[in-house]
């Protein structure tokens, strides 16, 4: 048996952009994702501070060093540039592996700095 846990966190990113006309997904920056350890087209929760929305989407990897953090297709609809949001990735682990698991959590600044992680 697995239970889920949290493996990743991208903790107060600024949206960048939100496009309405694509085919859906969020873009990040590689960097970001690299940070914590989400990979392209894993799936996603984000938490939308701004206005308490919540959605399921997945990754899409944005250029190195280009700060992105772009909602795409429907998402646009549930934020706006310059919202704060909390990127999610979970994980199924034994109770074994539970045991010493730790997630990977990076919190972001003005301008999607990267201030610190874990």
């Amino acid at each position: 048996m697995t239970s889920v846990f949290l493996k990743a966190k991208l903790h107060f990113l600024r949206v960048t952009s939100a496009e309405l006309d694509y085919e859906g997904s969020m873009a990040l920056d590689l960097d970001f994702m690299d940070a914590v350890g989400i990979r392209p087209y894993e799936k996603i929760l984000v938490a939308n501070r701004e206005n308490g929305h919540r959605f399921e989407t997945y990754a899409i990897p944005a250029p190195r060093g280009s700060k992105t953090a772009g909602l795409n297709g429907a998402t646009a609809h549930l934020g706006t540039i310059g919202d704060r949001v909390i990127v999610f990735a979970f994980c199924h682990l034994t109770d074994d592996e539970a045991r010493t698991h730790q997630p990977r959590v990076a919190i972001f600044g003005p301008d999607n700095a990267l201030l610190r992680q874990t």
